[in-house]
């Protein structure tokens, strides 16, 4: 709702990527990560690393199934679920329970700058390779640990997924329809928002690094970050402010919320008076415009039902293209509510380049999702599909001088793959 008019782009791609660099793989050339992750919040943190250009070395048990969740991309035989989240990305086989392991994950990490990882705290030192050990052979080394709890606190021991962090956290009691029962997210929300809290904690603390000398660990909780990002309602709770439910409805915008038309839903939302007088011309009722109960948005906040069906009525009868179109017209904010098949297609989606036509690990290609962020100068992409697991690992370990030898050893005691 921050958009209140749409004006002409004033450039195009050429033109941004005019001054760009084709010899990096992005703003982070020639930094290596380790990823020693599991499922969603670890794996997104390390993806995007990689997708800013990071060499990402994904550290997983050999043969590993995790990720491998079905459907597969049509046509692919590949998980959607490991190719979304480990491309870009190099594997290592490496089972760090077995004996040699780590002392091979410690000679990675004396090559590595960040080490990010999700496992519940105190597993990797369990491990031989927590923090104290990884410092001894990389001091300025950035540990960054993703878990559900956090690394201390009375909850830091229990197990943590997305959903449960979304109930623990409040965010859950606050989503679905007023009357209806609390829902959880479509998608990974505490998962991803701990992914890129941990992406900020990791370029901090390089930064820190590149000033300092100094190396951390890095501590990111999944509670803490969905909190975070809960646009000050924990500050409301703690104060006792009653907060309540509104299912696609704005507590403090009216009108704001999806409106059926002859062929699907728009969402409307009109967050400035101005906006609201140039609703009512479109609508055919302009002597709304400043009315007693329609002018102002406090007004219509206590007049929400009466409000919404004057703008209810003029969708109805007509289609969601009709609708957006007379009200982008007038620089009014809507759009269509859309599915993600219908998104995967639109012309801005790909001017934009967030679907990128990527050859994965088999030869067949699939449609992955581009980077959010983009970058004049150091531009990214997605460079690669998921590996398969441990298709790296032989060529990795030459790169730390494990010679064949040791390789045939680890391998005859299922350390590595």
């Amino acid at each position: 709702m921050d958009t209140e008019t749409r004006t002409a782009p004033t450039r195009d791609a050429a033109d941004f990527y005019a001054d760009a660099r084709h010899d990096l793989t992005g703003p982070l050339h020639g930094v290596r990560v380790l990823d020693v992750t599991k499922v969603w919040s670890g794996p997104i943190a390390s993806c995007v690393l990689a997708d800013l250009g990071a060499d990402v070395l994904r550290v997983e048990m050999p043969g590993n199934r995790e990720g491998l969740m079905p459907p597969d991309i049509p046509g692919t035989g590949l998980s959607w679920f490991r190719q979304s989240v480990h491309r870009n990305k190099r594997s290592i086989g490496l089972d760090l329970r077995r004996p040699g392991a780590a002392e091979v994950f410690l000679r990675l990490v004396a090559t590595a700058d960040v080490v990010v990882e999700n496992y519940k705290p105190g597993t990797l030192d369990a491990w031989g390779v927590g923090y104290a050990q990884c410092r001894e052979v990389r001091p300025d080394v950035v540990l960054v640990s993703v878990s559900g709890y956090g690394q201390y606190g009375p909850d830091a021991q229990r197990p943590g997924y997305d959903p449960t962090t979304q109930a623990a956290a409040g965010w859950m009691a606050l989503n679905g329809e007023p009357d209806g029962a609390p829902l959880k997210s479509p998608t990974f929300l505490a998962d991803d928002l701990a992914g890129l809290h941990a992406v900020i904690g990791a370029l901090a603390a390089l930064r820190h690094r590149d000033r300092t000398g100094e190396g951390q660990h890095v501590d990111v909780s999944m509670l803490d970050s969905l909190l975070f990002s809960s646009n000050g309602y924990l500050t409301l709770g703690a104060t006792g402010v009653p907060l309540r439910r509104w299912g696609d409805q704005a507590d403090f915008v009216v009108p704001a919320g999806c409106f059926r038309c002859a062929d699907g839903h728009v969402y409307v939302a009109v967050a400035l008076d101005r906006s609201w007088r140039r609703l009512a011309e479109v609508v055919g009722r302009p002597e709304l415009a400043r009315a007693p109960g329609y002018a102002t948005n406090e007004e219509r906040r206590d007049n929400r039902a009466t409000v919404n069906a004057v703008v209810a009525d003029w969708c109805a009868g007509r289609t969601c293209a009709e609708v957006v179109a007379a009200l982008d017209a007038n620089g009014i904010t809507a759009e269509r509510v859309r599915t993600f098949a219908e998104a995967a297609t639109d012309p801005q989606v790909h001017a934009r380049a967030m679907v990128q036509e990527t050859v994965l690990s088999n030869g067949s290609t699939a449609p992955l999702t581009g980077p959010a962020v983009k970058f004049s100068r150091t531009p990214t992409a997605v460079r690669s599909g998921a590996p398969e697991p441990g298709a790296d690992t032989d060529r990795v370990l030459d790169e730390v001088g494990v010679d064949a030898a040791a390789r045939e050893r680890l391998r005859a005691q299922r350390a590595i793959g």
